[in-house]
């Protein structure tokens, strides 16, 4: 079969044939006949060009063959991989039926889920009611699964609804932001009892102090007087850690980058409090060196968190005992701040709790000697600000030691 062009070149070359033995025959009956014979071969040819119809494979009906169904998402080779690449569990299922789940779902499941119903693979009531109800009309609303797997947990179950009765179904692991929300909702309650009870104590003692008459009652009030200056004082320092606490968070994740001497620091801040009205003064015993000890630093920071760690083993150690604050190379790169009491000791499972913000280990005896609960909790964000690692080991009857392992400045 012929394209148009050739059909064309080979229907003129015809007429020009036909032409030329019309002009040599004088324009006869002949000649009539050769031409009407070239135009109607040249029309055959050009018909025969022209793409027909395309076969007919129904049968003659003319009835459109019915479309095939979409491929499954879930069965196509990269979806299992990216499937593995989530770091949260996901599964997919054909029919109410598990047919593949990443390594996440596995080690939260078990691998037995895979070939079984989903309503029962997820034990939990909820998982259960939400995927039942779930009819792929609307997009379902994120189910919650509280005590899941373990109590006090709580995860998020949302379902992707696809073609042909298939799911993906997402779960979400909300523990950690829901620790979160109940620390701070008791750091607001902490922090609102902290400033309540000396701000009741100075409240009374003003009442009282209003009752009282006469010069009989000077001592009295002078006793009254110095309470409420202790309780004031109190509560300004409770409201300079948690403005501290605060600008700490703030920049958590700005790095230092300002070269700074921490034995400088370190020696400035023990003569500071061996001046002030610190208890204990003379039982500090430094051993920072006379060396530089550059490190990359906010000097403000550093120098709170040294003065927490000192202040905290002045008052929580026996009195007469040396506390000992040393600057240790750990390696090339590395120093050791190092401060030790020679004190009461802190029981093992207290240990962990001691940088949570209003922890004490002994309420009563931390509110006596002027303690906020806020000081180490200080010490550890300033510390990760600064990429030093916080390390406090004890012994009930021997005494704590307090450590911060900063990197140097290269």
């Amino acid at each position: 079969m012929f394209d148009r062009l050739s059909s064309l070149v080979i229907a003129l070359t015809l007429v020009a044939v036909a032409a030329i033995f019309a002009g040599l025959a004088g324009g006869d009956a002949l000649t009539i006949t050769l031409l009407a014979a070239a135009g109607a071969a040249a029309a055959a040819i050009v018909h025969a060009a022209v793409p027909g119809a395309p076969p007919d494979f129904d049968g003659g009906t003319g009835a459109p063959e019915p479309e095939a169904p979409p491929p499954s998402l879930l069965r196509h080779p990269d979806f299992a991989r990216w499937a593995d690449q989530e770091r949260e569990p996901l599964i997919g299922t054909a029919d109410n039926v598990v047919t593949i789940a990443n390594d996440a779902a596995v080690r939260l499941l078990g691998r037995h889920i895979v070939g079984a119903d989903i309503r029962t693979a997820i034990r939990h009531p909820a998982a259960t009611e939400g995927l039942a109800a779930a009819d792929g009309a609307s997009p379902p609303p994120p189910i919650d699964l509280v005590d899941f797997p373990r109590s006090g947990q709580r995860w998020t179950l949302r379902i992707a609804e696809l073609s042909g009765g298939d799911r993906i179904i997402f779960l979400s692991d909300r523990s950690a932001i829901d620790a979160a929300d109940r620390m701070r909702s008791d750091f607001v309650a902490n922090a609102s009892h902290e400033l309540r009870t000396p701000l009741a104590a100075i409240l009374g003692y003003v009442e009282t102090l209003h009752d009282l008459t006469g010069e009989t009652d000077v001592p009295t009030r002078r006793r009254f007087l110095s309470i409420i200056e202790r309780e004031a004082r109190r509560m300004q320092q409770l409201v300079i850690d948690l403005l501290s606490i605060s600008r700490v968070e703030a920049d958590r994740f700005r790095r230092p980058t300002t070269p700074v001497d921490l034995a400088a620091i370190v020696r400035t801040t023990i003569a500071q409090l061996q001046d002030s009205e610190e208890a204990r003064p003379k039982d500090i015993v430094a051993l920072p060196g006379d060396t530089a000890v550059p490190v990359l630093g906010d000097e403000a920071q550093l120098a709170q968190l040294v003065h927490n760690i000192i202040s905290n083993a002045l008052k929580y150690g026996r009195a007469g005992t040396p506390v000992t604050v040393e600057l240790i190379p750990e390696d090339a790169d590395r120093v050791r701040l190092s401060v030790s009491d020679e004190g009461d000791g802190i029981a093992p499972d207290h240990l962990p709790r001691l940088t949570e913000r209003f922890y004490r280990v002994d309420e009563a005896r931390s509110r006596s000697v002027g303690g906020t609960g806020l000081g180490l909790a200080i010490v550890k964000h300033i510390a990760e600000r600064h990429r030093g690692q916080l390390d406090i080991a004890s012994e009930p009857g021997k005494g704590t030691r307090v450590s911060v392992v900063f990197p140097l400045a290269a």
